[in-house]
């Protein structure tokens, strides 16, 4: 059973869901370390201890992990194989007392998907998700507690510093592979709030999560919230796979991760993500949270400098 004694591990303690993960533990009263490269220039709330973490650099797990019962793991961004440093980093978190990991990873990779950590990343739904299936099957097989967030994409990839934010705010557009697809955008509130009761549940979950939105909606729905809220029109300007996975190369994304993107667009326009799960309110109690609403909120992330 998970107390307030417990001390958790957050990796990517300063990022999208690691930050407010983060500060949740540290508001019910639970010690909290935050993980990151620069932790003296993260964004973890008061309360939480900042621990040098880097996935390359080994001599930092071992402290990082001192002491803790409980892990949220993030994989590395935009690593070509996130199994190649993440299983050993379990097997040292095994090694150091660690009962119960909640893994960050995708609706992209579904539970099934175990794969067999080649990291060969064709993104064609056979293979294991990039190496990410390698790591899901090991939390699940080396760990008496655990869970596996699956999240459909973010909604603050339109309001924070992603490329579709930029986009709304120099070009009045959303470019994407996706066409007439649709999405079960989540709020990082919900996933963050789901990863928390994963962790300190006395009863460990145990289970894999499908974590969406209330609503399934097309990147041209999402454009039509944005322009009334906005206050000018904002289009979704949809491409082919190649054109997109150039459009994410030049913007600075590394190249295989790129193709993996791309890929994933061209998922979502074959109906991959179309569909909606109760995960958010059977886990809290609550019903997640519309993109309309996030939107309303964040309506000034669009405004131009």
């Amino acid at each position: 059973m998970q107390t307030t004694d417990d001390t958790f591990l957050v990796t990517g303690g300063t990022g999208n869901t690691g930050r407010r993960v983060a500060a949740r533990l540290a508001g019910l009263g639970h010690r909290v370390r935050a993980g990151s490269r620069r932790p003296a220039a993260g964004r973890a709330a008061p309360g939480v201890e900042h621990a040098r973490f880097d996935w390359e650099d080994t001599s930092t797990h071992a402290p990082a992990l001192a002491g803790a019962r409980g892990v949220y793991l993030v994989p590395p961004t935009a690593a070509s194989d996130p199994a190649a440093p993440m299983l050993p980093f379990l097997r040292t978190a095994r090694s150091l007392g660690v009962r119960r990991v909640v893994l960050l990873s995708s609706s992209a990779i579904p539970e099934a998907d175990n794969g067999d950590g080649d990291g060969d990343g064709d993104g064609d739904g056979d293979g294991d998700g990039n190496g990410l299936g390698a790591v899901h099957r090991a939390v699940r097989e080396e760990f008496p507690e655990w869970a596996v967030l699956q999240p459909s994409w973010f909604m603050q990839n339109f309001t924070g510093d992603h490329i579709h934010a930029h986009s709304i705010r120099a070009d009045d557009e959303i470019v994407t592979a996706t066409g007439d697809g649709r999405v079960g955008f989540v709020d990082a509130e919900d996933i963050a709030e789901v990863g928390v009761r994963a962790l300190t549940d006395a009863r460990p979950h145990n289970t894999a999560h499908l974590i969406t939105g209330p609503e399934a909606l097309s990147y041209a729905d999402v454009a039509a919230t944005v322009s009334g809220l906005a206050g000018r029109p904002v289009r979704h300007r949809a491409i082919g796979y190649e054109a997109m996975r150039e459009r994410l190369t030049a913007s600075g994304v590394p190249e295989r991760f790129a193709g993996l993107l791309a890929d994933m667009d061209r998922a979502i326009s074959e109906g991959a993500e179309d569909r909606t799960s109760p995960t958010v309110e059977r886990v809290t109690g609550r019903p997640p949270r519309a993109f309309a609403a996030h939107a309303a909120a964040n309506a000034a992330a669009w405004e131009r400098n």
